[in-house]
């Protein structure tokens, strides 16, 4: 049964590698015609304490999401303590590279060990980490555009996206309704549309009003802290182009490059970033390093976190596995 998941494994990793590589031959291509000198002058003007700010606006963004899914991993009915949902979602991050960040549901699977849940019954919390996730993205790039003075080309229809998304993962009948329909229209994946319909039931004791405006809260509270970095690093760049602007970039190049498919947005997320701030007047020698360093301090130190937790994470989950088993 392993085996038949050998060939789809490996060509995730292809497809990761070849993003990566075409992603690494289009900054080369652009540091060459900006030239190695500006780009290096650029780089040498951070200091070591800012890349810390940074990182720490990051480790703030992670910190209030985890606790967001603690709330829903309480109120779901999962009495697991708020350090192991805290590393649950961290080593969750690991997986942030996979086709779809479907990776991530490793989460579910300790959870199972933990505490004998099956996917159907903690399917939900997935749902609702995605959903509050673009809700919160939506709203802050919505206010950011209407802040902003130049515009972001195409961003109320990324905002319409990601609020559309975020409402028809969070209305249970309507879930219910698209997973049926997808299984008449396609005839596939039954098990995956089964799934979604239970899901899709065990979201009604979610409809809180108060529970999903603090859900929102917390994850407008960690994203803005992601672009408020973004904002900084181009001040210490020598390029302020304003704090709504900032944000509504880097916020509209996260979520297009999710919409590309590609795992973390890899590609597609960078290329928006450098084009939006190419069109803000800051030259190829800023906006270049702006997006490696930001993507650096984001995305890809997410994923180191998620690397140094998800063994302790795994180790834990066998253990409770096993003292679930001969109880």
């Amino acid at each position: 049964m392993a085996d038949s998941h050998i060939p789809r494994r490996l060509r995730d990793r292809l497809i990761l590698m070849g993003l990566l590589a075409l992603l690494l031959l289009g900054l080369i291509g652009l540091i060459a015609g900006t030239g190695w000198q500006d780009l290096a002058n650029q780089i040498a003007r951070i200091k070591a304490w800012q890349i810390a700010a940074l990182l720490g606006l990051s480790l703030v963004n992670y910190g209030f999401r985890a606790l967001r899914w603690h709330v829903f991993a309480r109120r779901l009915g999962l009495s697991i303590s708020l350090s192991r949902n805290v590393l649950h979602f961290m080593g969750g991050f690991a997986m942030s590279v996979t086709p779809g960040r479907v990776g991530e549901l490793v989460r579910m699977r300790w959870i199972a060990r933990e505490t004998g849940w099956s996917f159907e019954r903690t399917a939900p919390l997935a749902l609702l980490d995605r959903a509050s996730d673009l809700a919160a993205m939506g709203v802050l790039l919505a206010i950011a555009l209407s802040l902003s003075t130049t515009g972001i080309a195409g961003g109320v229809p990324v905002t319409l996206l990601a609020l559309g998304a975020a409402f028809a993962a969070t209305r249970p009948a309507l879930l219910s309704t698209l997973a049926g329909s997808a299984f008449r229209l396609t005839g596939r994946w039954p098990r995956l549309c089964a799934r979604l319909r239970g899901a899709a039931r065990s979201l009604a004791r979610f409809s809180n009003p108060a529970l999903i405006a603090g859900a929102t809260g917390l994850g407008l509270i960690g994203w803005l802290a992601e672009g408020v970095a973004f904002h900084l690093l181009l001040v210490w760049m020598g390029h302020d182009i304003g704090v709504a602007s900032a944000v509504g970039i880097f916020l509209f190049a996260t979520l297009a490059g999710g919409l590309t498919g590609a795992p973390g947005g890899v590609g597609g997320a960078e290329a928006a970033m450098i084009a939006l701030l190419s069109l803000q007047g800051v030259p190829l020698a800023v906006s270049v390093p702006a997006t490696a360093i930001i993507r650096l301090t984001t995305l890809w130190f997410a994923i180191a976190v998620g690397l140094v937790a998800l063994p302790l994470a795994e180790r834990l989950s066998r253990k409770e596995a096993n003292a679930l088993e001969t109880r």
